[in-house]
Formats: C-alpha cells, sequence, structure tokens
C-alpha cells in the first residue's frame, strides 16, 4: 500500500483518480486543492487527508511541500494533476501572485518546484514515482517572450505550459535514473467530462473512466516498475511534440525555468 499525493484532487480528473484508489483501501491518499468544501467532500468519499494550497503562489506551493513533509516520512507517488485550462470565450493573460503568467505558473512551475521540494520524500520511498498530468495539445515557447505578454491566448499559453512540463520530466527522468524514482508524463484523455472540459467549450471525447486508467497505470502498473522518462497517450506510449526530444530546446527551457524560479 502506497502513500500517494494528487494536485488538483478536489474535482476532475484528480478525485475520480482518487475515488478509485480509495477503492482498493491501504492506500494512504493525500488529497490537494483549494476549495475547502470540496477537500471535504472527497475526503469523506475516500479518507484522504486533505492540504489546501494556491498553486499560483510558489510560496503556497513550498507551503504544500512542507506540509506533506512534516506529516508523513515516506512518498510513494506524486501526481502532479492541478491546473489551469483554457475558456471557450478566451481570457485576458492572468498574472500569478508572483508576476508570472497564470497558465505557465500552475501547469508548469509549481509542479516543477513542488517535485523538487519534495525529492527527499521521494528518494527515502525508493522506488517511487512521479506522475505528470500533461496533454496532447502542446505548443512550444517563445524563448523571446516567456511570459508571453505579446498576441496572447490562452490556449497557447496551456499548450505552452504542458510542453514545458514533459520537457521537464524527460530531463528529471535523466536526473534521477539511478535514484529509484521514475518520472512518466500522459495525456490521460481528451475533453473527458469535467469543469476544465466544460469551459473549454468542447465536446465531451472521453470518458473519465479512461482518463483514471491511464493516469492509475502510471500510478501503480507493475508492467512500469522502473519505466521512466515517457510521455503516454492514454494507455499506450505516445510522441510528444519534436521540442520535447530537442536537447538544445530543453536547455534553453531549463534555462529560462531557472531564472523565472
Amino acid at each position: 500500500m502506497a502513500t500517494i499525493l494528487i494536485t488538483g484532487a478536489s474535482d476532475g480528473l484528480g478525485r475520480a483518480l482518487a475515488e478509485d484508489l480509495a477503492a482498493d483501501g491501504g492506500h494512504t491518499l493525500l488529497l490537494h486543492g483549494r476549495d475547502q468544501e470540496r477537500l471535504r467532500e472527497v475526503a469523506a468519499a475516500t479518507g484522504g487527508e486533505t492540504y489546501r494550497a494556491d498553486l499560483s503562489s510558489l510560496a503556497g506551493v513550498r507551503r504544500l511541500a512542507a506540509d506533506v513533509a512534516a506529516r508523513h516520512d515516506r512518498l510513494d507517488v506524486l501526481v502532479n494533476n492541478a491546473g489551469v485550462g483554457f475558456h471557450a470565450e478566451g481570457t485576458r493573460r492572468q498574472t500569478s501572485a508572483d508576476g508570472h503568467e497564470l497558465r505557465l505558473a500552475v501547469n508548469y512551475l509549481a509542479p516543477v518546484v513542488l517535485t523538487r521540494e519534495l525529492l527527499p520524500l521521494l528518494r527515502r520511498s525508493a522506488p517511487s514515482r512521479i506522475v505528470n498530468v500533461a496533454s496532447v495539445g502542446q505548443e512550444p515557447f517563445d524563448f523571446d517572450d516567456p511570459g508571453h505578454t505579446r498576441e496572447y491566448t490562452d490556449v497557447a499559453a496551456y499548450c505552452r505550459s504542458k510542453l514545458a512540463l514533459i520537457c521537464h520530466g524527460f530531463d528529471l527522468a535523466g536526473e534521477l535514473s539511478d535514484s529509484g524514482i521514475t518520472v512518466n508524463s500522459l495525456h490521460a484523455a481528451s475533453f473527458m467530462p469535467t469543469t476544465m472540459s466544460r469551459r473549454s467549450g468542447m465536446d465531451v471525447v472521453d470518458t473519465l473512466e479512461q482518463g483514471v486508467a491511464a493516469t492509475r497505470r502510471l500510478v501503480d502498473a507493475p508492467e512500469l516498475a522502473g519505466v521512466t522518462g515517457r510521455y503516454f497517450d492514454g494507455e499506450k506510449e505516445g510522441r510528444a511534440a519534436a521540442e520535447a526530444y530537442d536537447p538544445e530546446y530543453r536547455r534553453s527551457l531549463a534555462e529560462v525555468t531557472a531564472s523565472l524560479l
């Protein structure tokens, strides 16, 4: 039985994944969210512990990691699921508490920082797993405009953040190759019946059960023990955007990320 932290666990895919894991019994589920009432509901349904944090604040991300470390001496799985999507009517450019473009902050910088802060627990618990919920929607960064201040669209911002998360996952997998920690990313499913999908204005394509099955496979499937540095499209290994396999692109992204943090 594992200790599993799921960000964005109070709604959508994160909540459904928590409920699926809870059905097995025995897992220690650490459930992150922003809305206290929704967290109470998912805790009641799953028996999990709740952690309220605003991931648009890097200080909030670090406090979340510190709270987890204060209450637990191990972490078997980290599921970086929380994210900000896009809206049917579009949105103006928004910024985080730290002044970063909002989707960059929540979908990319927050999981990067949270993962780094929790690496001591993950190392202690190895073999352990990091699962990044990305997207098939991917777009390269404009390194001359990392804050996306020009020609902004929330769709492009979302796609940039998700490709960045995949790239970081590839780099981190290499860094941790001898640690017993695996790092994989996935597109769980397309436009599931979730709040995020409804706000996008897109028709439902896949079921929530499909997304849960694909994500759950990366969490605990025995056949993926030791498998790292991969991108999955649903339950099958996929191919991310070309930039994810370009060492020079990833190096430039890492430099920009360091400067932003």
